[in-house]
């Protein structure tokens, strides 16, 4: 694909164009409400954890500027917002008694979106799961699952008569791995065995949740959202090939071939041996079936390609990513690749057929600062955003079933281990005063936007 540049009468009248958030790293109120401790709470509050001893308890205070952020998301013509719901918010010791002003929140929310005209689209897990659950044993014991499916019913009545979107799980290899692999996020648990038995539980939620949200909502959508790259051998030989069939397996096969009815792929176990779930006797009777609850489309949140080389011996997969030169690059130091995601969203309509496809989630960071002038000119930013338009509009010519796109993040907000140090937003966000200011990216997306609904007359 040699263009970058998106057009706006190509798209449908009734695509899906969206921003999203997620509840930690935006709503602050970390104590109010009757919001319990989650992991994240007690992660940064580990000295060493968290960038600058950053924490969630503030972030952009949207808990108490609701009204203010619902303004700004309509300022920007979008028609659609993903959001996630705070599982501590609801239910503070994870499973059980009902926190009624957590709910009440979230239906504030919802109405507001829907007065404003804009569809609600509702993540269930975005990472910030219960304190009292970790201590149990987190997502390595199965009861976490089944907690989760309790959890998934109570908003499912909730917010079922008005919600007709809703998202199970954000991103179950970065809870799994990046949670109990490789401790870099909550709760820093640091083994490979626990990190798969994680992987288990948490798709297994899925399964358990989505039968549940059909029952209390039974006009809604279900989906799942996957972090998935393409993946590329660096040379062309066997070896590397190899290597890049690897790094698929662990993030894109290990998640997308049960959900997808396929099972857990059998080289992925056999590589993992004795710390697979399945070596382990996690994976029970009717598990994968479970798990292969029919879905109504896929999410895929996408930020850059993996380039693999064969690496014998570099820990369990035996791959190593390496850096292209010639490329640009993020402040996360990803590699600024379109046409991966053109060729991520054929494969999946190709292999696995999803009814739709939506990105829930595509953005970049860079290192912005608000001149004198007042404006935040973030033109890497804003390339970025129009060359992955273009991709994926190219990947709809090419037959991939996708029906939306949300740009990640409305507004810079707490990133995780990073603190408040890497900015995603097309919103500038000053942490001091909370003071919101549009970037140049987010003017492109919202005129970009008034122009596709121009182009088709909506």
């Amino acid at each position: 694909m040699t263009n970058h540049t998106p057009t706006p009468d190509r798209f449908p009248a009734r695509f899906t164009w969206g921003v999203a958030t997620s509840s930690y790293q935006i709503e602050g109120a970390a104590c109010e409400g009757g919001r319990g401790p989650s992991i994240w709470d007690t992660f940064c509050a580990t000295p060493g954890k968290v960038r600058g001893g950053d924490t969630g308890d503030v972030a952009c205070d949207h808990y108490h500027r609701l009204d203010e952020d619902l303004d700004l998301i309509a300022s920007l013509g979008v028609n659609a917002y993903r959001f996630s719901i705070a599982w501590p918010r609801i239910l503070p010791q994870g499973r059980g008694e009902v926190n009624a002003e957590g709910v009440d929140f979230y239906n504030r929310l919802v109405n507001g979106l829907l007065a404003r005209g804009i569809t609600p689209w509702a993540t269930l897990y975005h990472w910030d799961l219960p304190q009292p659950l970790e201590d149990e044993g987190g997502w390595t014991v199965r009861s976490t699952a089944e907690a989760f499916a309790e959890y998934a019913a109570v908003m499912a009545e909730a917010l079922g008569d008005r919600v007709r979107h809703f998202i199970t799980l954000n991103e179950p290899w970065c809870s799994a791995f990046l949670g109990y692999g490789n401790g870099v996020h909550a709760p820093g648990r640091t083994d490979l065995a626990d990190s798969f038995a994680a992987s288990h539980h948490l798709l297994l939620a899925h399964g358990l949740a989505v039968p549940r949200i059909r029952e209390h909502a039974p006009e809604a959508q279900v989906g799942i959202t996957l972090n998935l790259h393409h993946a590329y051998p660096a040379q062309d030989t066997d070896a590397d090939r190899g290597a890049a069939r690897r790094s698929d397996g662990f993030q894109n096969r290990w998640y997308l071939d049960p959900v997808y009815g396929r099972g857990y792929p059998q080289d992925m176990v056999a590589l993992l041996g004795e710390a697979s779930p399945q070596a382990r006797g996690l994976v029970h009777p009717g598990d994968e079936a479970t798990i292969a609850a029919p879905t109504d489309f896929l999410g895929i949140n996408m930020y850059t390609r993996a380039v693999m080389e064969d690496a014998p011996g570099d820990g369990w997969l035996h791959a190593r990513q390496i850096r292209p030169e010639g490329s640009d690059y993020t402040g996360f130091d990803w590699e600024v690749a379109p046409e991966s995601l053109t060729d991520l969203l054929v494969r999946l309509q190709e292999d696995y057929n999803p009814p739709a496809l939506y990105i829930t989630e595509n953005g970049s960071t860079y290192p912005d600062t608000v001149s004198e002038d007042g404006t935040v000119h973030d033109e890497g930013r804003t390339r970025y955003l129009e060359s992955h338009l273009a991709a994926m509009q190219e990947a709809m010519g090419r037959g991939a079933k996708v029906r939306g796109y949300f740009a990640w993040s409305l507004m810079d907000n707490f990133e995780w281990a990073e603190g408040y140090d890497k900015r995603f937003g097309i919103v500038h966000v000053d942490f001091e005063t909370q003071a919101r200011t549009l970037k140049a990216s987010g003017r492109y997306y919202r005129d970009f936007l008034a122009q596709t609904r121009a182009a088709v007359g909506v």
